[in-house]
């Protein structure tokens, strides 16, 4: 028979669906399934993938999990964040450049589509793009050639391409903010990463994934793991951050508890009351006791614009288009309540 330990050893193995080059794609939830079937499908493809889901889904798991299983797999993953850098540098960062094409351009450079040559490129927050590069990605999605900034050559390249957004393209396409025919091209297949509040059964196993990363990170030997009423609070928790989120309360219980046991009160305040944030800041019924109607829908309101802040990454006009407001609207509530 299995001791304990073996046995919590084998358990995980089991639920650890996809070990990929840049973590892990953990669960057991039919949702979580249902993207690994996909991923395994279309991975020895060279059909252009476009990823979507919340911030904080594991989305860079998932292009890493198609790249590992590909034809691909020796050759390199290389990500290109197109929200990370300012629109004078983006040509140069994807395409490369020729010496002199520009002040401080002091040597020739080779630009992230080069440097993905024969393996995948990952082109992260595609909804950033700006509208003048779309053009030039289309050529390439298109033709498979591309010209470095400043040269007149035309060089071809064997790259399969992988983007990834937590926008809507297509209401993007409707605004006039991305280009039509971009968007069909990318979207060959899209795959949709759910958001960890649709796959709750998950919870529990991911909690138990990243206790022990932290656990072996942290060096500590004295805990014991969480108890039930902590669970539970997460079981409650509704992630507006998805997993990376719950990453971070694990990690922070693990360094910060006294232990032996990881305690409801060793987690993040905005988690121990049940049912997360939103709905813990309206009473299920009312009190005998009363209560203060006007602080509980300021505490209301102000979960509402914390959660849709931190799901958007603090795009403010995002965040207002998901709470049916005014970006100025939602500007000035931000400044008076404080949030930040």
């Amino acid at each position: 028979m299995l001791d304990q330990e073996s046995e919590l050893d084998s358990r995980h193995q089991r639920l650890t669906l996809r070990p990929t080059s840049r973590g892990k794609i953990v669960g057991k939830s039919a949702k979580i399934r249902a993207v690994i079937d996909t991923i395994d499908r279309i991975a020895k493809s060279n059909c252009n993938v476009l990823i979507t889901g919340e911030s904080g889904t594991g989305k860079e798991s998932t292009v890493a999990a198609i790249h590992d299983a590909s034809k691909r797999a020796d050759k390199p993953l290389v990500t290109v964040n197109c929200g990370a850098l300012p629109e004078a540098l983006m040509e140069s960062e994807l395409f490369g450049h020729a010496r002199g094409a520009f002040t401080g351009a002091h040597a020739t450079r080779q630009g992230r589509v080069a440097q993905a040559e024969g393996g995948t490129l990952f082109l992260d927050e595609i909804g950033e793009l700006p509208m003048a590069l779309q053009a030039k990605l289309l050529r390439l999605l298109q033709q498979r050639e591309y010209t470095p900034v400043g040269d007149n050559r035309t060089i071809k390249c064997d790259i399969r391409i992988i983007a990834a957004t937590n926008r809507k393209l297509a209401d993007e396409v409707a605004r006039g903010t991305f280009r039509e025919d971009l968007f069909y091209r990318l979207n060959v297949i899209e795959l949709q990463i759910p958001a960890l509040r649709e796959r709750r059964e998950d919870i529990e196993v991911l909690v138990e994934h990243f206790y022990r990363e932290s656990l072996a990170m942290s060096g500590r030997d004295d805990l014991e793991g969480f108890d039930d009423d902590a669970i539970e609070a997460m079981l409650d928790h509704d992630w507006p951050g998805n997993i990376r989120e719950l990453e971070n309360v694990i990690q922070r219980a693990v360094l910060l508890a006294p232990g032996p046991v990881i305690q409801r009160e060793d987690i993040p305040a905005n988690l121990q009351s049940s049912r997360g944030p939103a709905s813990s800041a309206v009473p299920a019924q009312l009190p005998d006791e009363g209560i203060n109607l006007r602080e509980v829908i300021e505490e209301f309101e102000s979960s509402l614009v914390r959660q849709a802040l931190e799901r958007t990454k603090w795009n403010k006009n995002q965040a207002a288009k998901l709470l049916g407001m005014n970006r100025t609207t939602l500007v000035e509530m931000v400044k008076r309540k404080r949030i930040g």
